[in-house]
């Protein structure tokens, strides 16, 4: 029972840390202009720094698509499911789920260990002290530069991945370009757009929450702060999968 119940009091910590990090978006925006500094770097670090590996991983994933799907789907006179296949596995499906990845393998420890560290060192509750809220003041950018920079990273993946992978697969396989292109375009709908965009906002969220109170959940030992920062990746790999089946079935439902 006291398992239990510990772990709804955390759910319910949690669900109100987020509640008042949604409530200082608006006190940031209004006058946040000390953090804001804090906002750029957390997107510098999180999207501008993490490009080469997502366009390493766009390129690889298009291309292998393209030279197996080619092949394979001629034999069967199918070829024009490549488009579809594309999109699917790059856009609405791999992309923000390998984005979030990546992003948790730089920005979540990054964010839990630099917020504990914060906490043992007592300089959350020194911003306290002068009357400075610490939600607003190291929460809100945090939380906001990772879920802009997830948004951001995904649709650069999505772009880098059908665009970039048709230039390496000419190598192998010559494809007409205005072909190519037109028939993504053809294949794009509306809802892979909103659910890429879904996806990768839910999952960005859901990093820097998760992040954040694992590195504010934190007491009096040093010891404690690798530990928030090995929590809050596992966490947020829980977290991003099991939303990522909800709204791919919720996804699938709807469009079928």
């Amino acid at each position: 029972m006291r398992v239990v119940s510990s772990k709804i009091q955390g759910l319910l910590y949690n669900l109100g840390f987020f509640a008042r990090t949604l409530k200082g978006v608006g006190a940031f925006i209004k006058r946040g202009q000390a953090s804001r500094r804090i906002l750029v770097m957390q997107i510098l670090f999180t999207f501008v720094q993490a490009l080469g590996i997502s366009s390493l991983l766009a390129l690889g994933i298009g291309a292998a698509v393209i030279l197996i799907g080619v092949p394979n789907l001629a034999l069967i006179s199918q070829q024009q499911l490549l488009y579809p296949l594309l999109i699917t596995i790059i856009t609405r499906e791999l992309g923000p789920l390998l984005t979030a990845f990546i992003i948790i393998a730089r920005s979540a420890t990054a964010i839990a260990t630099e917020t504990a560290g914060m906490v043992i060192s007592h300089e959350v509750e020194a911003y306290i002290s002068v009357g400075v809220d610490p939600i607003e003041f190291l929460a809100v950018p945090r939380f906001l530069g990772v879920t802009i920079s997830l948004v951001l990273l995904n649709i650069y993946f999505s772009i880098f991945g059908l665009a970039g992978s048709f230039v390496v697969a000419q190598f192998f396989n010559t494809m007409p370009a205005d072909i190519y292109f037109n028939n993504l375009l053809l294949n794009l709908s509306i809802n892979d757009i909103l659910i890429t965009v879904i996806k990768s906002t839910t999952f960005g969220m859901i990093i820097a929450m998760v992040a954040i109170t694992e590195g504010m959940a934190v007491e009096r030992a040093s010891t404690e702060v690798p530990v928030a920062g090995l929590r809050a990746v596992g966490k947020s790999f829980i977290g991003c999968i099991a939303v990522n089946i909800i709204l791919s079935v919720m996804y699938y439902i709807v469009t079928a």
